[in-house]
């Protein structure tokens, strides 16, 4: 992409998302992680209504006297998008591609905590860590993250969960709200989730929030005969008869088994997250989601 029409895209992606921010998005971001940083001040003495969940027993051990941990509100939050830049998200069927989408919603969201004054970085993932952009504040590092989502030519094209969440995992030390921006693709034959163990550790250290980013046609094999289907992650073409009700279902069966694995995956570890398509409102989506929080 040429450096003037690059720049012509961030300053689009900036108005546009800027907007949605400042006007919808800002407000309830606010109200959803505000207070949500909390660092540690000081001991006192426990005093009766205290939760129990803060005592500090080794204090309380040597001194023979019971006490509690006192905590107090951080100003300011780092946040972390973990995006997806495997092949897929080039997909695309309808109004935008996946790319297209998580772009949006990721400006949306650094936008949102820089109105909340907080940090924000970056982790760009396939399969394996493609760059990491520290937490930072400033117009200028939030338009930075939207060329690279914009620009980025990644080396790996496949989809591995596990090596993101354990970079997020070991790499960030302080405790981070962290936004995963993926189509989730990253299951085994039988539709099985390949990353649960990964996904249990980071959500323990962290505060994690998935953002499923998908196109409606993944989702099922249109009934048009014979087709040639290439994947873009692995390259691998085969020919499909689209026209055999048993494969169409077949397929679906599987996409169906996958999603509802992640589901059950995030309700485990009590995980926020939505679903948010290519052609629909994510505004909504996205509204939803901080709601609930």
């Amino acid at each position: 992409m040429q450096s003037g029409d690059l720049i012509k895209r961030v300053r689009k992606i900036e108005i546009r998302t800027k907007r949605l921010s400042r006007e919808i998005f800002a407000g309830e971001y606010h109200s959803a992680f505000k207070g949500r940083g909390m660092a540690f001040s000081e001991v006192r003495e426990y005093q009766y209504g205290d939760d129990l969940r803060s005592m500090d027993w080794n204090v309380t051990a040597k001194l023979n006297t019971p006490y509690v941990k006192v905590f107090e509100e951080e100003r300011e939050l780092t946040v972390i998008l973990m995006i997806d830049v495997s092949a897929s998200r080039l997909f695309g069927s309808t109004l935008r591609t996946k790319q297209e989408l998580a772009t949006e919603i990721a400006a949306i969201v650094s936008f949102s905590a820089a109105a909340n004054n907080d940090n924000v970085g970056a982790l760009f993932f396939s399969d394996r860590i493609e760059k990491f952009i520290p937490p930072k504040k400033g117009r200028s590092h939030l338009l930075r993250i939207i060329s690279e989502l914009l620009d980025f030519k990644p080396e790996g094209k496949g989809t591995n969960l596990t090596v993101a969440l354990q970079f997020l995992t070991n790499a960030i030390k302080r405790r981070s709200t962290a936004f995963l921006l993926s189509d989730m693709l990253d299951v085994d034959e039988q539709g099985n989730p390949n990353f649960s163990h990964a996904l249990r550790i980071a959500s323990s250290r962290h505060e994690l929030f998935v953002i499923k980013i998908y196109d409606q046609l993944e989702r099922t094999i249109p009934n048009v005969g014979l087709i040639r289907v290439a994947d873009s992650e692995t390259g691998e073409r085969s020919w499909v008869d689209s026209s055999n009700r048993r494969v169409r279902e077949s397929y679906i069966k599987w996409n169906e088994k996958g999603e509802r694995g992640v589901k059950e995956l995030l309700a485990k570890y009590n995980i926020e997250g939505v679903s948010i398509a290519t052609h629909s409102d994510y505004v909504k989506q996205l509204m939803l989601l901080f709601k609930n929080l």
